[in-house]
């Protein structure tokens, strides 16, 4: 298949043929669900629009765990539909939809009881095995086993002696979450869906009752125009009842913020070769491998300020820190935190007994003739979320429309990346880089690491890594801007790249060389170089900041010192 390439031209054609002609479906939200959304709607054969206020994945669905996971706490709550169907959806991904960018990786479950935590937690790891395979799509993952204490520690010294009396270790999965909706909007651009980021919604189009469209801001080039469409799809998460608001109409549910926080920290802090669950007073913590990074997370607390910028406080750092060092035997500090990341789950929150239970399940409504929504659910079941939203915005389509096919669409770079991965040795001697950089690539880009090659095969300055962030390639900052739809410095190096939670300086350092690599693909002269540089470190300057305050209150109130690069 012919892949899309988003550069500044591709994204100025997609807005003019959006306004140029009525689509079938328009989707309003780049987020993980709403990139899935597009993606199932042009793969049915329908004329597809998708429109992005900020950037791919800038809200929610760039500052999660990075887990494809069923769910194993939802056992407990004997949530077993939904586990199940996420068990489903991590086989898919890891077999057969992306295996370039979703990996296996394992837990520690370190068990404090004798005999029955032993008993209980082993069977709910054991129930999770079976319902994986159960699944059909469960086969590519090792099963989970039982260990001493002795064994648990050699496979995790960092671990307290006293801390536990065995443990338990079981596979799930992880991705780059931004780079996945990346992945996926390339995806639904490839099969024919017109996709264009920085075009906020400002208003919708009404023939009576019926929506009929939506009234766009180009936020880069500036100026209004019309979109015309049969269905619209409102997948803006968190943000799903402030969409609402511009129909004026009640919901039949809505969305509650709920914040979750993450640190990153060096590898070399925890000595492990494998991930960590633990149970804390309110749900489980994380200590994820990432890289040459560890992610620990979460929080779960109720969010009612800024949404575009949710930040972390001085508190919920502590809290985190002192959680993970209660199992540790060497205690991490406020100095080993490299980054500090803050997102937000669109929960559902609904005005009577049915929707008030909702909570990690998904829901799709029709409100008023011509708009559908979607909202609630988990990262990893965006396929399913997307398949049921286009399932009923084909009910108001007067047509015959074709099933849902996802099951079976690899996204881009899937296909071929396992022959890839085999010649990797080639690819390292053909472009003169090490293969320990070809594997880097291949698990970012997939088959289409020969675009990014390209670049370093035509100039080899192209291939040495970025001053102060080694692990990524000055081509990937071009590409990023040629290919991947990055309109400014911070799309590149907080969600193209990681480097703004995996470089103690955040990103500062090179800051300005990514600008001038960005420069000639957007056209930038001096002057936007510069502000770009200054936008960015305002921004870290902010978030360090909003880290040092007690409260959500005064963490808002100093993060949103740095404003936006484009106001939306």
């Amino acid at each position: 298949m012919r892949t899309a390439t988003l550069g500044p031209a591709e994204r100025g054609e997609a807005l003019a043929r959006m306004a140029d002609r009525e689509l079938d479906v328009l989707v309003v939200g780049a987020g993980v669900v709403g990139a899935g959304t597009a993606l199932d709607a042009a793969t049915r054969g329908l004329q597809t629009g998708l429109v992005e206020a900020r950037d791919w994945a800038a809200g929610t669905s760039s500052r999660s765990s990075k887990l494809i996971h069923g769910g194993l706490r939802y056992l407990e709550m004997l949530d077993f539909a939904l586990v199940r169907e996420a068990l489903k959806e991590r086989g898919l991904l890891l077999q057969r939809l992306a295996p370039h960018l979703v990996k296996p990786v394992p837990f520690l479950y370190p068990l404090q009881h004798r005999a029955w935590e032993r008993f209980y937690a082993g069977a709910g790891v054991a129930l999770y095995d079976a319902m994986s395979v159960s699944s059909g799509h469960g086969r590519g993952l090792p099963v989970h086993r039982h260990l001493t204490r002795r064994r648990a520690l050699r496979v995790a010294p960092c671990l307290r002696k006293d801390a536990l009396v065995g443990a338990l270790q079981y596979y799930d999965a992880q991705m780059d979450d931004a780079r996945f909706v990346t992945t996926l909007v390339r995806t639904a651009a490839a099969y024919g869906a017109d996709v264009a980021n920085r075009a906020r919604v400002v208003g919708f189009l009404r023939e009576g009752e019926r929506v009929v469209g939506a009234r766009v801001r180009d936020l880069e080039q500036g100026g209004e125009f019309e979109i015309r469409a049969r269905q619209v799809v409102n997948a803006t998460g968190v943000w799903t009842d402030d969409t609402q608001k511009l129909i004026a109409e009640r919901g039949q549910f809505h969305v509650r913020a709920s914040k979750g926080i993450h640190l990153v920290v060096p590898k070399d802090r925890v000595h492990s070769t494998t991930g960590l669950i633990l149970r804390t007073e309110k749900s489980v913590l994380f200590v994820i491998p990432w890289g040459r990074h560890w992610i620990i997370g979460t929080t779960d607390t109720d969010w009612d300020l800024d949404k575009a910028h949710p930040a972390a406080s001085s508190a919920d750092i502590d809290y985190l820190l002192e959680h993970v060092n209660s199992v540790l035997a060497v205690p991490l500090t406020r100095d080993d935190v490299q980054g500090v990341y803050a997102g937000l789950r669109p929960l559902l929150a609904g005005e009577s007994d049915a929707t008030s239970k909702l909570s990690r399940e998904h829901t799709v409504a029709h409100p008023v003739p011509g708009l559908v929504v979607v909202a609630g659910g988990k990262y990893t079941t965006y396929r399913v979320m997307a398949k049921d939203a286009v399932d009923e915005a084909v009910h108001g389509l007067s047509q015959r429309v074709a099933d849902c096919v996802t099951e079976d669409v690899p996204l881009v770079g899937a296909e071929g990346y396992r022959a890839l991965w085999n010649g990797r040795a080639r690819l390292a001697l053909r472009t003169g880089l090490h293969v320990a950089r070809i594997e880097h690539l291949l698990n970012r880009y997939g088959s289409l690491v020969d675009e990014v090659l390209s670049y370093v095969i035509a100039d080899p300055s192209m291939g040495e890594p970025l001053t102060g962030a080694d692990d990524y390639l000055r081509a990937e900052v071009v590409y990023a801007a040629s290919h991947e739809g990055a309109r400014h410095l911070d799309d590149v190096l907080t969600r193209r790249t990681r480097i703004s939670i995996e470089t103690f300086d955040r990103g500062t350092r090179c800051a300005r060389e990514a600008a001038e690599l960005i420069a000639p693909v957007l056209g930038w002269d001096a002057a936007q170089v510069e502000k770009e540089v200054e936008h960015y470190e305002k921004r870290v300057e902010a978030e360090r900041e909003s880290q040092l305050q007690p409260d959500d209150q005064t963490a808002d109130a100093a993060r949103l010192g740095a404003p936006d690069i484009q106001p939306v």
